[in-house]
């Protein structure tokens, strides 16, 4: 046997060997269920600590623990200083609490909003694993109003989403009297 020919020989074996090891690689992380630990430890990923009501969490950040508040959605209130819990506030609470269960979530800002607002308080868009945009169901499912007061990317879109949730009497359209303010803000008073 020529000097090539072991030379062959050899890189197919270790081929075949590296070829094992990454099958039995993944076959161990498969059956010992890190591959969950590993997606949802990813950098981006985030839990939440808290759920403060329907449009605003808090989040663990790597240690830090920080407000999120939801972009371009509001919910009823739960714990407004100056005014009661509203109607379908403890509802739209609960929804946001039920569809993010104990999975992480991912953050994205939006380039023409502030990355604060006025309470000191991250201005995000939250993304479900499955890339279910949260804000999105919320308002789509008549737990919370498109927000448009302040400029986002998704406005229009949001928008189309709450004319169709209030079209087809979802959630609070059909069991709240909605009022809106000036600047557009809306609340809920039980139906009469």
């Amino acid at each position: 046997m020529s000097k090539n020919d072991q030379g062959r020989r050899l890189w197919f074996w270790w081929l075949v060997f590296i070829v094992l090891v990454a099958i039995g690689t993944y076959f161990a992380f498969k059956l010992t269920g890190h591959e969950r630990v590993l997606q949802t430890s990813q950098p981006g990923l985030y839990g939440v600590v808290k759920f403060d009501d329907g449009d605003t969490i808090t989040v663990d950040m790597n240690g830090q623990r920080e407000i999120v508040r939801m972009i371009g959605v509001d919910t009823p209130e739960t714990h407004h200083p100056d005014r009661p819990i509203e109607c379908y506030g403890r509802e739209a609470a609960e929804y946001t609490k039920q569809l993010i269960g104990k999975q992480k979530i991912r953050l994205q800002a939006d380039p023409l909003n502030t990355n604060r607002d006025r309470y000191g308080r991250l201005l995000r868009y939250v993304y479900l694993l499955d890339n279910t945009l949260l804000e999105q169901q919320l308002i789509s499912e008549g737990y919370g109003f498109a927000y448009t007061f302040f400029p986002f990317s998704k406005s229009v879109e949001f928008s189309a989403y709450e004319q169709q949730a209030k079209a087809a009497g979802k959630g609070l359209w059909s069991a709240c009297q909605v009022r809106v303010e000036a600047n557009d803000s809306k609340h809920t008073n039980p139906a009469q």
